[in-house]
């Protein structure tokens, strides 16, 4: 028996077909047959797979290890149907240009970190580690992460760059849609309420100085989303796939990942009633990446050079064999500078 980076698939003995769904017998299948669509989502078909089964979204298609740890594919009438939506929080509000709703935080010690993550969450980095309790003062942090038409009130305020993939807007039946036109810049049709891209730290940082608020800390974030009695996500200890917008919930639809509307998820909410603290998008902080105390382990990237961003994305480095990046306790950093399709913010203040 033959294992490629932890993943085992089979061909039937003697035969030559590939066959992505069944049990783990049979001669090694060699990674350049795979041609099923199911497959191709996770495994590339041009280099040999990589896997780590610790992580929840390959209970999608595999089963639990068996006796030898190997972990077969699972039979596709046993796995549960996958979620036909999400429902959607009845929030009027969020496709408006008001700044937020806020949330009041109540001063206190709270879990921050790990001691390393469970099977079940895939393996992170040590940066999370180790899990300790700190006290955080009171501060109020927006119930939603901000939106595109917030964002627009600030750009057509300041004259702030917009992000890039806004176009020049023109008059559809009375209305203005982003498009080949020349009117004022605008956000992409029908994403008014979800959250705003394509900013760098920079923006969110100058967007919520303009809205009489703050960047979160990395402290105030992780309570804002995790409580106070450390639980893993904002809903519980168990990740659901139901519960957040990553890319488990698209490879779960087997559809291309969007961001959604802000406050999609209503079963997904923190112990404080903040909605997408896991996935939507990564939400960039005021922190720089920098180590827990009495973290032992060196990382050239620690220092003032990186900020963090944390709560996952709709689209994250699943494929690079990261960890889950839908636990409350995951830590990324980026350059300040870095904008991309994954990144947006939610804004904080003091009391």
């Amino acid at each position: 028996m033959v294992v490629t980076a932890g993943l085992l698939l089979t061909v039937p003995d003697g035969g030559a077909q590939p066959q992505p769904a069944g049990p783990a017998v049979g001669k090694p299948m060699d990674p350049s047959l795979f041609t099923d669509e199911t497959c191709i989502r996770c495994h590339a078909s041009d280099k040999p797979p990589r896997a780590d089964y610790s992580k929840p979204e390959c209970v999608e298609c595999h089963s639990a290890p068996d006796e030898e740890g190997f972990m077969p594919v699972a039979d596709p009438a046993a796995l549960p149907d996958p979620p036909k939506g999400a429902p959607h929080a009845k929030q009027p509000a969020a496709a408006s240009s008001s700044p937020n709703e806020m949330i009041a935080i109540p001063a206190g010690e709270f879990i921050i970190g790990n001691n390393g993550r469970g099977a079940g969450e895939g393996a992170g980095d040590p940066d999370e580690m180790p899990e300790h309790r700190i006290h955080v003062g009171a501060f109020l942090i927006d119930k939603y992460e901000v939106t595109n038409a917030q964002y627009k009130a600030f750009v057509d305020a300041t004259n702030h760059r917009a992000p890039k993939h806004w176009q020049p807007s023109r008059p559809v039946g009375g209305m203005t849609r982003s498009g080949d036109g020349n009117g004022p810049i605008t956000y992409p049709p029908g994403k008014a309420d979800h959250p705003v891209v394509f900013v760098d730290w920079y923006d969110a940082n100058e967007y919520c100085h303009w809205a009489g608020k703050r960047l979160p800390t990395e402290e105030e974030w992780e309570k804002g989303a995790r409580g106070t009695d450390g639980r893993i996500f904002p809903w519980g200890n168990a990740f659901d796939v139901k519960k957040t917008n990553s890319p488990q919930y698209w490879l779960s639809l087997n559809k291309e990942g969007d961001t959604m509307p802000v406050g999609s998820f209503e079963n997904g909410k923190s112990p404080y009633g903040l909605y997408d603290m896991s996935g939507n998008v990564y939400e960039w902080t005021a922190n720089w990446y920098k180590p827990y105390p009495r973290n032992p382990e060196f990382n050239s990237h620690y220092g003032e050079k990186n900020k963090i961003v944390r709560g996952g994305s709709w689209y994250d480095c699943l494929s690079y064999g990261c960890g889950l990046s839908a636990p409350s306790y995951n830590r990324s950093r980026f350059a300040p500078e870095i904008r991309n399709k994954g990144f947006g913010f939610r804004c904080a203040k003091n009391p």
